[in-house]
């Protein structure tokens, strides 16, 4: 079963031994597990919150801690401004325009209705038509179309890269042929928050993943890749939220091919927006050195190729 929509599972980057978190903690479910202000006071009520914590994704907005390695612990010479931002930075607010956002067709947008926010939708970005409309995939219930009217009203949000971004739309025209897609209002301010040091590259990997007990193994798409983790898009679920697992997978990191195998504990598992196919985040564990700098390589060097 994939997770309640909205929803998304507690990783090390988003809590800490000494924090207070000012956000509920839910179970898979949908049910509080604890109510803002929880403090975190050791390493087994972390592992506790690890194995099965889920935030609202709303609460990404609030300043989540890095625990990424510097490039200089690594040997490098110089730390890229992407990991060398200091944590002041987190958290920072504010508004641009839409125009200036790079949006990249098949970005995931949650979409949360005004008059019942509890009602949320996965849907992914089509295209747009500058001060006129975004155009997005219809959102789905079980594999069926939604139900939602015209001028209906959504808070949106997206999380690509180290940034959060919210605004407001309406529905102004559900179109149903020759498949389901959204116009929806075209706003002109975006709000704009940097909620991570460590940006996640944008890639298309096919990897090998090994999970679960007893083992299984799956052929996977990764869709984002950063120093801290990886998810990837799978035919069938394996596994279970805190298993322990391998991926491997190649990637051209300053023009070698690099064949990387890396030891994984399993995140997140939600169905996607089609209903057909699984989504799965991994965290990367006990990274040896040599691993470090091939992946902060090629993640660097495809962020730049972005820009």
């Amino acid at each position: 079963m994939g997770e309640v929509q909205g929803l998304m599972s507690l990783k090390h980057a988003d809590v800490a031994v000494g924090q207070t978190i000012n956000w509920p903690i839910y179970n898979q479910a949908g049910q509080i597990l604890f109510k803002s202000g929880v403090h975190i006071a050791d390493q087994q009520q972390l592992n506790h919150l690890l194995e099965v914590g889920y935030c609202d994704a709303n609460n990404l907005w609030d300043s989540i801690p890095s625990k990424l390695p510097s490039l200089e612990q690594l040997g490098a010479k110089t730390v890229p401004d992407t990991i060398s931002k200091p944590a002041e930075e987190l958290n920072k607010e504010t508004i641009v325009e839409l125009d200036s956002v790079r949006w990249t067709v098949g970005e995931v947008f949650h979409l949360q209705t005004h008059d019942q926010a509890a009602t949320r939708y996965t849907v992914r970005l089509i295209g747009y038509v500058k001060n006129k409309s975004l155009l997005v995939t219809a959102p789905t219930i079980d594999g069926r179309s939604a139900s939602i009217r015209e001028g209906q009203a959504f808070i949106i949000r997206a999380f690509p890269g180290k940034k959060a971004y919210a605004f407001t739309a309406n529905l102004l025209k559900y179109v149903y042929m020759p498949f389901s897609y959204l116009h929806l209002s075209y706003p002109r301010q975006v709000r704009s928050t940097t909620i991570r040091q460590g940006a996640r590259a944008t890639v298309k990997i096919i990897a090998s993943v090994t999970i679960g007990n007893p083992e299984q193994t799956a052929a996977a798409t990764l869709g984002d890749l950063s120093m801290g983790g990886t998810s990837g898009v799978v035919k069938k679920s394996i596994g279970k939220k805190g298993d322990v697992g391998v991926i491997k997978f190649k990637v051209n990191a300053a023009g070698n091919d690099e064949y990387l195998v890396l030891d994984v504990i399993l995140r997140s598992v939600a169905v996607t927006e089609t209903g057909e196919e699984f989504r799965l985040g991994f965290e990367f564990i006990n990274l040896t050195p040599q691993s470090r700098l091939i992946l902060s390589a090629f993640v660097h060097q495809t962020l730049a190729e972005m820009d």
